[in-house]
This record gives C-alpha cells, sequence and structure tokens, in this order.
C-alpha cells in the first residue's frame, strides 16, 4: 500500500525543525519534471529564480512567506536594477513553488493567488526584414573553398533555414532528429513548450537545406544539429554563432533565434496567412497568445484600414 505524502524535513538535530525552501526545492523539481513535465529550460529557470528569492528574504520555510516578503523580493530586484521581464520570472517562479507547497505537499503556506504579479510593458514585436533575412544568412559562410565545405557554417546555416522555414522555438529545433524528419511530406513531430507533441511543415527551400547538410556529414548522430564532438548542438553554442554572424552581417539589430520565430509569425501575417493558421504553425496552445503579440504588427494594413473604414461623410 502507498504511504501518504509526508512534508519533507531537514535531516539535523532538532526533530520538529521545518523544511526552508532551499530543502523543498528538490522534491519541486522532481515534481515539476515528472509530473507537471516541465523542460530542462524551464527547470533551470525555476532554479536560478528561487535562488534569488532566498537571497532577499533567506532562506525560510514557505510557512513563513508573507506578503512582506514579495515586497522585499520586488525591493531587492530594483536595487539590483532587474527589468520587469526577470521580476515577473522571480515572482511566477515563487507562486509555482507556493502551490506545490500548499497542494502536493500539504504545507499551510499563503495562497499563491494573492500574491500580485509584475505587470510587463508592451514592446512592440522585433523581426527581421527579406533584406535583413538576406543579410544575415549571405554573411554565413559555408565553404572553406571551391571543394571543401565549412561544416559547422552549413550546420548553422541549415539551422537558421529550419526555425525561418518553420517557425520553431530554439530548444525544438535543436531536440530534431534525422529520423523523425519525413523528407517526402516536409514534416516533422517535435515535443513542443509544456511538453506536448505537435507536427511542424518544413518550407521547400529549409528541406533542401537540412538534405543539403545531412547528405554531406559522415557521422552516424541522429541528432540533425551537432557539433565538432559529434554530439548534439547546444543552445548556448547557437547564442554565440548568432551574434558572430549578426556582426558579419552588419545588422544593427540584436538577431536571436526567437526573433526569427517572430520573423516566420510577421511574415505570414503580411502575405495575407489566417491569424487561427499563424496560431497552429507557432505551436501556440491559445489564439489569445498568438493575438497579443501579433495582430497590432501590421502597421502598413492597419493604416490602410484606418483611411478605408474611418469616415464620417
Amino acid at each position: 500500500m502507498d504511504q501518504p505524502a509526508v512534508a519533507p524535513r531537514i535531516a539535523d538535530s532538532h526533530e520538529d525543525s521545518q523544511a526552508t525552501i532551499s530543502s523543498l526545492m528538490p522534491y519541486f523539481l522532481a515534481n515539476a519534471q515528472y509530473e507537471l513535465r516541465r523542460s530542462p529550460e524551464t527547470l533551470l529557470k525555476y532554479c536560478d529564480c528561487m535562488k534569488a528569492v532566498v537571497r532577499a528574504i533567506g532562506d525560510i520555510p514557505p510557512q513563513a512567506i508573507r506578503q512582506e516578503h514579495i515586497l522585499v523580493i520586488k525591493a531587492r530586484c530594483a536595487e539590483r536594477n532587474a527589468g520587469p521581464c526577470r521580476v515577473a520570472s522571480i515572482i511566477a517562479a515563487l507562486k509555482s513553488f507556493l502551490r506545490f507547497c500548499r497542494f502536493t505537499v500539504g504545507l499551510d503556506t499563503m495562497d499563491p493567488k494573492l500574491i500580485r504579479g509584475v505587470r510587463i510593458p508592451k514592446r512592440e514585436v522585433q523581426f527581421l526584414s527579406p533584406e535583413d533575412v538576406q543579410e544575415f544568412v549571405a554573411a554565413i559562410p559555408i565553404r572553406k573553398s571551391q571543394r571543401v565545405f565549412n561544416m559547422k557554417s552549413l550546420c548553422f546555416r541549415a539551422l537558421v533555414e529550419v526555425l525561418l522555414g518553420t517557425g520553431m522555438r530554439i530548444s525544438e529545433a535543436l531536440s530534431l532528429k534525422r529520423s523523425s524528419i519525413n523528407m517526402q511530406t516536409g514534416e516533422a513531430a517535435v515535443i513542443g513548450k509544456g511538453n506536448k507533441e505537435r507536427t511542424v511543415f518544413f518550407s521547400p527551400r529549409a528541406l533542401n537545406w537540412v538534405k543539403e547538410y545531412v547528405t554531406r556529414r559522415t557521422d552516424s548522430s541522429d541528432a540533425l544539429f551537432i557539433n565538432r564532438w559529434k554530439t548534439p548542438l547546444k543552445r548556448q553554442t547557437v547564442v554565440q554563432w548568432f551574434s558572430r554572424f549578426r556582426k558579419a552581417a552588419g545588422i544593427k539589430k540584436k538577431v536571436t533565434a526567437h526573433m526569427l520565430r517572430h520573423t516566420v509569425a510577421t511574415t505570414l501575417l503580411f502575405n495575407g496567412c489566417p491569424i487561427g493558421h499563424i496560431k497552429e504553425i507557432l505551436g501556440h496552445e491559445h489564439l489569445m497568445t498568438t493575438c497579443k503579440f501579433y495582430l497590432g504588427a501590421d502597421k502598413r494594413a492597419a493604416k490602410d484600414a484606418h483611411q478605408k473604414y474611418l469616415n464620417y461623410d
């Protein structure tokens, strides 16, 4: 018979001492990984944000957390000049932690619903124009000589083309397997946000670059994108490559993998793609998410509509 869950205790000489934030973190992360199926990136973010919580209010028992502690956390963030997104992430992680303590472990903590979040100012979506895209990809040298390919650069070019041709998140793209791509239909199954499986669609151009890259590989790794040691490409390496080739292309915008995702969405929108299809292509769970980011992005269409429909005569 399964034993009832009990709140973990600190292993020290005090029998009745209460578990602190740090001592409960391994249980919280295990629950997030195996029960809630959170991604490795989310788990790392939880760790980082909860460390910030402990730095701000100390390693106290979760039951001791009150509204005044939330104010202290926000004040400490302000002292460190943390931006709204950073503060919002810390508060969101704390609320998730308290939900775990309250509903999974059974501790008498404050209700997470009583914690007010942080208002994040809406920013205009940053994306690349078609000219920017051509300049960026042209700055990636795929050949060392007339006959010799630079496999590292070819790998990055293929990755960029896949991001531009699918709208995938970088975590989804880096998880791709060669065996998961149907070269005939131009489709692949990926594990997206929230560990949910979805189907992504490759543009003919993206598929051609994948074939070019895979054909010239001599290894047997099933990972689509690999490093020099034939192991799956890491996100940090990709970040460095984006920075290097953005400078080489002379593009002032901060080109990132996520900006390419925005570029896919805005290009679809500007070309007349219905917002519902954009939602499916990007893998958003809710249509509201797609609308929030992209409905106001086409300023030209908005101006044309203003001139056409705003008429008092």
